[in-house]
């Protein structure tokens, strides 16, 4: 049987494709809402699974949570670069081994209600969320770090909902891996409309605009956006009216820290909590 190289090509790309339309059938992943900021942080500890627990029983459609390396190479959930602020121990993550930062209490300084709450490894993290909701998964690290977890998501089977926030070396890491992996460009510029291009020239398939840059052109860069099928994140919103006047323009998942509030105001304007 003869072939035609456009048959060919049909072949080699078709079962990627259906791949991820499969997937999001299957697991109804949310088309819009309302991101949980290191988790349900307003009233648990962040970064861990209470907080990331607590998310999901709230209906939030994304959450999102930070992944940093250890010194012996463990995956842990923490946003800062040390250990002092969120759990009762000292030190740089990437000078500690897992052996050390597992003992850690990160729950305590939240509240006493939270007391013996650890940093979990990314794995466990994993495995705790439900399929049908996104995960917002925030480098801070190398290209290293984006092979590592990259490799963790596929073992896994998450790659369906992830969306991983990195910057221009993590992102090498991660497509070395896999790449169809979604990105979400954190190479932010001086310029919004330089960091629009840059994300939608190098196929990321998710961007985080920033509050602080301002809205004046906020309409023109989402028509921009939404020309090229990229995934609009907000960081951040904690107020209702603000969070629906963006809802209403076209922004895709608000990132904040005051969730039960939030979802709210999402439901106001028919974006469904996540079962």
């Amino acid at each position: 049987m003869k072939f035609t190289r456009k048959f060919i090509i049909l072949l080699v790309f078709l079962p990627i494709t259906s791949v991820f339309s499969q997937n999001y059938t299957k697991y109804n992943l949310p088309k819009r809402g309302v991101c949980a900021h290191r988790g349900a942080n307003e009233t648990h500890p962040e970064n861990t699974i209470a907080a990331f627990e607590e998310a999901v029983r709230l209906g939030a459609q994304m959450v999102e949570f930070d992944v940093r390396m250890t010194k012996d190479d463990q995956l842990v959930v923490i946003h800062d670069e040390s250990v002092d602020r969120t759990t009762n121990g000292t030190g740089l993550v990437k000078d500690l081994k897992w052996e050390k930062i597992r003992k850690l209490d990160a729950g305590s300084w939240k509240s006493k209600e939270f007391e013996g709450e650890e940093i979990p490894l990314l794995k466990k993290v994993l495995v705790s969320l439900p399929k049908n909701i996104w995960l917002n998964v925030h480098l801070k690290g190398d290209k290293k770090l984006g092979r590592a977890v990259a490799k963790t998501i596929l073992a896994k089977n998450r790659e369906h909902q992830v969306i991983i926030a990195c910057n221009k070396k993590s992102a090498k890491g991660v497509r070395k891996v896999d790449q169809n992996i979604r990105l979400c460009n954190m190479e932010r510029k001086g310029n919004r409309q330089v960091y629009i291009e840059e994300t939608t020239k190098k196929n990321f398939s998710a961007i985080q605009l920033l509050k602080k840059r301002g809205d004046s052109a906020m309409a023109t860069d989402i028509r921009e956006l939404k020309k090229h099928q990229v995934l609009i994140n907000y960081f951040y919103s904690n107020t209702p009216i603000e969070g629906m006047k963006l809802f209403d323009m076209g922004i895709d998942f608000i990132l904040t820290d005051q969730l039960s509030t939030m979802l709210k105001a999402a439901e106001t304007v028919g974006i469904p909590r996540s079962l």
